[in-house]
């Protein structure tokens, strides 16, 4: 298997995930501290090999680029409006339930951070195909 990392990168923290991008898969998904990054991408090179790191042209992204680039190859990509597209497509992964339902979707905000659907938002715009998240949120 050949593994995919998209990162949504910020100052203090970023969005991170593992993707089987054969398989359409997420692997894993979190928000980590920014200085935790290169951490937990060297943590999933030692299990398997990396096809490459798609990353988010935004927020410091030439110092990330520069970092990534000895551990895989980096694929920077324009993420304008990754935020508001991260929401909506995190009511598609995990629709809502209960009340609401019943509340249109651009009136909901997730609970908690989306980064790392922002880092998905990215990876299915560079690739041109949806992934599938499965399981509950794990950030």
């Amino acid at each position: 298997m050949t593994l995919l990392v998209a990162i949504d990168p910020g100052k203090n923290k970023c969005g991170l995930i593992l993707t089987d991008p054969k398989a359409g898969l997420v692997l894993e998904g979190m928000v980590v501290p920014a200085s935790g990054v290169v951490k937990k991408i060297l943590e999933w090179q030692q299990k398997e090999s990396l096809q490459g790191i798609v990353l988010g042209n935004g927020t410091s992204s030439k110092k990330w680029s520069e970092l990534l680039g000895a551990i895989a190859p980096v694929q920077l990509v324009e993420e304008g409006g990754s935020t508001l597209r991260a929401r909506r497509r995190y009511w598609e992964i995990w629709p809502p339930s209960n009340w609401k339902r019943f509340v249109p979707r651009g009136l909901l905000l997730p609970p908690g951070q989306i980064d790392a659907i922002a880092a998905l938002v990215l990876l299915e715009d560079y690739l041109g195909y949806q992934f599938e998240w499965l399981g509950p949120p794990s950030f």
